[in-house]
């Protein structure tokens, strides 16, 4: 009798710890969830990105796929938007970095 008990409070912890931890995983998923745009994708003169916040100062860096910074700018950032100029980049795959007091983002982008 006791080991049925204690195996019935066994199965009950193991799926109240179960569900508390995928309540917790959905949740921080659902904060972290950030809709920003990034196009046209592949580009040739211009990079739209949209869904940002507001910022008087935001860090722009475009790195190549070796790892080396071609653009570097801060920027203002207003209505939640940033056309960055990507005419001068030869054609490839690069990395977008925007930093600012709000966010952190990375988004990856092919350049025609």
């Amino acid at each position: 009798m006791k080991n049925v008990i204690l195996f019935v409070i066994f199965i009950t912890a193991i799926h109240l710890g179960f569900s508390q931890s995928y309540k917790q995983e959905i949740s921080v998923e659902t904060k972290n969830t950030i809709k920003i745009k990034v196009f046209p994708n592949p580009a040739t003169n211009v990079i739209n990105v949209l869904g940002l916040h507001n910022s008087p100062n935001a860090s722009i860096i475009i790195t190549d796929m070796y790892g080396t910074q071609v653009i570097s700018h801060h920027w203002v950032i207003q209505h939640n938007a940033l056309n960055i100029p990507v005419f001068n980049l030869e054609k490839g795959v690069y990395l977008l970095t925007i930093q600012t007091e709000h966010q952190n983002i990375q988004r990856k982008f092919f350049k025609e």
